[in-house]
């Protein structure tokens, strides 16, 4: 069994609160119990468009809000939801995140598309009151534009907005729950001022602990599986739900051992998988925790990594998580689902705190997930980067009683990571290439911090024997010309010059110049990446080629002082060649100080005022002549 050692699988914490098929909730415990008939018109219904799960965790916070309010409620992503029923809804909370330069994330664009749809009355959403949580980064130009956007749009449509639209800011010492904490008070004010609480009914007390989501049924050590269905290998194009076993050919280190940074050249076979990219294209790559950290997980939880079990939704309409198998192990959970070295949320400290027996680490778990506790929880976890690992050796007396069936409410699942693509098809056929930094830094605790992803992919040998990974592919926000004959200008510091790599390749496959590329890192000798290749490409007239190496000499140089040092060939191949331009890499301070320098060059070389090159800029990003992509 699966507990703290001789204890049963029946939990004896706080009362709990089972929320069953037909609209009753049952709280309390024992033979105390109180029954509540829920009110089936009292219907929530949370979508969410999430790139990280900031806005899952978000929408799973309001749900269990609702629930405490009996509130019959539903949690989906924007893009699982059938939106053709938004029409009869009556009650909606949109939590969207923004990436990028102000796109929606990956699970909203089904819907995104829809929603815009110029045929759609004004009449629509008549019947539905809304409210929208935005998720953003003020360090973005384009500032939770998906929400903004998004709340004016169902105004459009006949919504009636509770509230103004909330805009969550990762850049706040709080994070986004500076703003979601005073904005969920006045939510619950407004909603149940026209959905009242039945008579006789209160909020349920915070003191009551929410059952799972699901309950975890262990099998018995010699049962057979059954007629369990075999997830059969599928011929369809890969994608997050069936990525492709690539098999890894090569994982070569491109910086020179003494420099500080990691950066790998990374090349996957992708035979027989059916896949298809472009230049400026992304591969999709799914990690796994290491066996070390699996191990130390499960010890701190007394699990046993052999032991199987099957999942079942604690209610009826709640889908299984596609990413699991069924029947599945505690290691496998562990490898391959939990996200164990995320920095864990607000939520996973107030979970914690129903579960705890000790009294000072209760105390403490509480505080973390007060309104009044987000400073002292940013100073341990944010600021340091403490992974939920590291936080559930802190809380000892409480991390072995966790109930296994709360492991899928407390853990977020692990998110795939996106790498753009650094290879053309047409250059290296059934192969992808990408560059990769290992990710690793120094905060207060004295073990490094680790990029989850890239550590894992760093660590394996292809040269000691076959290594498989999962991947699939996805277009990339970047479009490159159509015109085999329109020049490219391209900025690509560090591993930003990956997609300009991919399409230098395709361009140059298809016998196309014209190709000028931006090249910023710190040493010539140390990381100058594909030095060799560039080299080759100026050589053959197919590439002109601009270098910063910011420490080479006394005064940093970047790309930016390139591109004003060489403002008369950037204005001519802009006006008189239509050429367009591409900038990836950094979102710290590279791309305004790239803003910068070309509306120097406009002003400089095309006579614009600064207003008038300002307004040059924005055009050439409104035709897609201008585009980047940049990543923090």
């Amino acid at each position: 069994m699966l507990g703290c050692a001789g204890k049963s699988d029946v939990f004896s914490g706080p009362p709990t609160a089972t929320l069953p098929a037909h609209g009753v909730v049952v709280t309390g415990s024992g033979s105390s119990s109180m029954l509540v008939v829920q009110m089936s018109e009292r219907k929530l219904l949370i979508l969410f468009g999430s790139q990280t799960g900031t806005a899952q965790d978000a929408a799973e916070r309001i749900s269990r809000e609702a629930k405490r309010r009996h509130f019959c409620c539903r949690v989906e992503a924007l893009d699982n939801y059938s939106v053709a029923n938004l029409i009869t809804e009556t009650l909606v909370v949109f939590v969207c995140a923004t990436t990028g330069q102000g796109d929606p994330p990956d699970n909203m664009m089904n819907f995104w598309r829809f929603i815009f749809r110029k045929n759609l009355p004004p009449s629509s959403l008549c019947q539905m009151d809304y409210a929208v949580l935005g998720l953003g980064d003020s360090s973005y130009p384009k500032f939770n534009f998906v929400a903004k956007k998004l709340h004016k749009r169902l105004l459009q449509l006949g919504g009636s907005p509770l509230l103004p639209v909330a805009l969550g800011d990762d850049q706040h010492d709080l994070g986004p729950d500076a703003v979601i904490d005073p904005w969920l008070l006045d939510l619950w004010e407004k909603v149940l001022a026209l959905y009242p609480l039945p008579p006789g009914l209160g909020v349920l007390s915070p003191d009551v602990l929410l059952p799972p989501r699901y309950a975890l049924h262990f099998l018995d050590e010699n049962a057979d599986d059954g007629d369990q269905p075999q997830q059969e290998a599928a011929r369809d194009t890969p994608s997050e739900l069936r990525p492709f076993a690539a098999l890894m050919v090569c994982n070569q280190r491109v910086t020179a051992e003494s420099h500080f940074q990691d950066v790998r050249l990374i090349e996957f076979d992708i035979t027989g998988s059916g896949m298809e990219y472009s230049a400026g294209d992304v591969v999709m790559i799914q990690p796994r925790n290491s066996p070390e950290d699996v191990q130390q997980f499960c010890q701190l939880l007394r699990l046993d990594p052999d032991r199987r079990f099957v999942l079942k939704p604690s209610e009826p309409d709640m889908a299984l998580p596609a990413h699991l198998p069924q029947p599945c192990t505690i290691r496998h959970l562990v490898t391959h689902y939990l996200d164990i070295s995320c920095v864990p949320r607000r939520s996973f400290f107030e979970l914690l705190s129903y579960l705890s027996p000790d009294e000072l680490e209760q105390e403490k778990l509480q505080e973390f997930s007060s309104a009044q506790g987000q400073e002292e929880l940013y100073s341990y976890c944010n600021r340091p980067r403490r992974t939920t690992l590291e936080a559930l050796w802190d809380f000892p007396h409480t991390t072995c009683v966790i109930p296994p069936a709360y492991l899928l409410d407390l853990i977020p699942r692990i998110r795939p990571r996106a790498f753009s693509i650094a290879s053309s098809l047409l250059a290296h056929p059934n192969r992808i290439q990408i560059l990769m930094a290992v990710v690793q830094y120094k905060t207060r605790l004295s073990k490094p911090r680790r990029g989850l992803c890239s550590t894992w992919l760093a660590s394996l040998r292809p040269q000691h024997g076959d290594v498989w990974v999962p991947l699939w592919v996805k277009k990339g926000g970047m479009k490159f010309p159509a015109k085999p004959d329109t020049p490219m200008i391209m900025i690509g510091p560090g591993t930003g010059v990956a997609p300009f790599r991919a399409a230098v390749q395709e361009r140059v496959a298809q016998g196309r110049k014209g190709n000028c590329l931006f090249f910023g890192c710190r040493q010539k000798s140390k990381d100058f990446y594909c030095q060799a290749e560039w080299e080759e490409l100026v050589k053959k007239g197919f590439l002109t080629l601009f270098t910063a190496f910011s420490r080479d000499q006394e005064d940093k140089v970047y790309v930016q002082h390139r591109i004003r040092e060489n403002k008369g060939l950037l204005w001519d191949l802009l006006s008189r060649d239509n050429a367009h331009i591409y900038v990836a890499g950094n979102a710290k301070e590279m791309p305004a100080g790239v803003a910068e320098a070309l509306k120097t060059v406009f002003h400089l070389e095309g006579g614009l005022s600064t207003s008038e090159a300002e307004e040059y800029l924005a055009a050439l990003e409104r035709s897609h002549r201008f585009q980047s992509e940049t990543w923090s």
